[in-house]
């Protein structure tokens, strides 16, 4: 059975603390700058996202490829892939690594930033991947991302453009064995010099998906590429 992303609830940080001490236990017995203050999107549900930052610049909670628009009361925290899987050693050290390698990687390319909604209010993430230069067109990369996340229905595909950025965007239906259900999901992805870059909105359900559409929005609207 394959470990998504989603399959955890509660964020990246119990997982890896979780890798660490299986690889532990192996080796021993023992406010980011503001952005414009008219930055805001509106969701599904005619709802808007004010802006609470940027996100993507070199200084901010997450350095990447691209700069967005951070919804209001959302926090960002880097995520550091390697770091997460060095450490592995041994055989429970080699489960620990195999665990963060699928929560960390899907396709073609590695998160690389996890933005938590629940200080807003809802449970979900927007999280950010990135790729490699040679991978691919944004299209292929996100029919790939899609494809590597399994049990997914409906995908929907289309063009956009934000500024001078143009990408490609995809909502789609995921069935969670584990939960027995099926919910929304929606990404999109932007080619840079320096790879592709995804976004991903999750969700523990559609109704919490389709709440924090607008914040998926916003950062889709004032997506720059850095």
């Amino acid at each position: 059975m394959r470990i998504t992303t989603d399959t955890v609830r509660g964020g990246l940080a119990p997982v890896l603390l979780l890798a660490g001490m299986l690889a532990g236990c192996a080796e021993s017995p023992e406010d980011d700058a503001k952005a414009p203050a008219t930055a805001q999107a509106t969701g599904a549900k005619g709802t808007a996202a004010r802006s609470g930052g940027t996100i993507g610049a070199a200084g901010s909670a997450c350095e990447l490829p691209v700069t967005f628009a951070l919804a209001k009361r959302w926090k960002a925290k880097a995520v550091h892939a390697g770091a997460a899987s060095s450490a592995s050693s041994g055989s429970d050290g080699e489960l620990a690594g195999d665990l963060a390698d699928a929560l960390l990687h899907q396709g073609p390319v590695t998160m690389a930033c996890e933005i938590d909604a629940k200080p807003a209010g809802n449970i979900g993430f927007l999280r950010v991947w990135t790729g490699s230069p040679g991978d691919g067109d944004a299209r292929s990369v996100l029919r790939a991302f899609v494809a590597a996340e399994g049990n997914t229905s409906k995908e929907k595909y289309r063009t956009f453009k934000a500024g001078g950025v143009s990408g490609v965007e995809v909502e789609y239906l995921y069935t969670s064995k584990l939960l027995d259900e099926v919910k929304k999901e929606s990404a999109f992805a932007v080619a840079t010099s320096d790879g592709t870059v995804v976004l991903h909105l999750g969700g523990m359900d559609t109704e919490e998906h389709e709440e924090m559409l607008p914040a998926y929005e916003l950062a889709k609207r004032t997506l720059r590429v850095a």
